[in-house]
């Protein structure tokens, strides 16, 4: 089988003028299946968009385009981005910056996630580094109430999505 897809990327800039509620940017991640769940991830958890490094992944790639289930397909994803540009951009817009990392000392329960938002995601490996963190709004970290060491990008991606979405949610069922 074999498709064309006719692919119209959307910049900072056109995102931004959509006056977005939820983005997330990840910063060199280079694990095709992770940037790929977490393009589904915000997708489900009705980001705005999904902003991606020049040095992560590249997000066409069978890999990505696969585990993001078609999600790649369905929500802007802006690419080649320098992180520390595109974090003044993002403050510049109003969009607070919320780095996602285990030194965090704002637990994710207590973290401000009112008005836009963006989270930053780092490498699977090693994170976020230290110029990144001090260069957000706050370090927030998912808590771990077992004895697992850390949650992989995509798992902490996604329950920050989802907790920025207000989910669970009170009321009628999902779709």
């Amino acid at each position: 089988m074999l498709a064309v897809v006719d692919d119209d990327p959307a910049s900072l800039d056109d995102v931004l003028a959509r006056g977005p509620r939820l983005l997330v940017l990840l910063t060199h991640v280079r694990d095709p299946g992770n940037a790929g769940t977490v393009v589904r991830g915000a997708d489900a958890a009705g980001a705005d968009a999904v902003l991606v490094s020049a040095a992560s992944v590249d997000v066409r790639s069978p890999k990505v385009v696969r585990s993001s289930a078609g999600s790649i397909f369905h929500l802007p994803v802006v690419t080649g981005l320098d992180v520390a540009a595109s974090l003044d951009r993002l403050r510049s817009a109003g969009v607070r910056t919320l780095a996602a990392d285990g030194a965090g000392t704002t637990l994710l329960p207590h973290a401000d996630l009112s008005g836009p938002h963006c989270w930053v995601m780092g490498n699977e490996a090693w994170g976020l580094p230290e110029e990144t963190r001090a260069a957000c709004d706050d370090v927030v970290r998912v808590p771990i109430h077992g004895l697992a060491e850390s949650l992989n990008l995509a798992m902490a991606a996604t329950v920050c999505l989802y907790t920025s979405a207000g989910f669970p949610r009170t009321g009628g069922p999902g779709r």
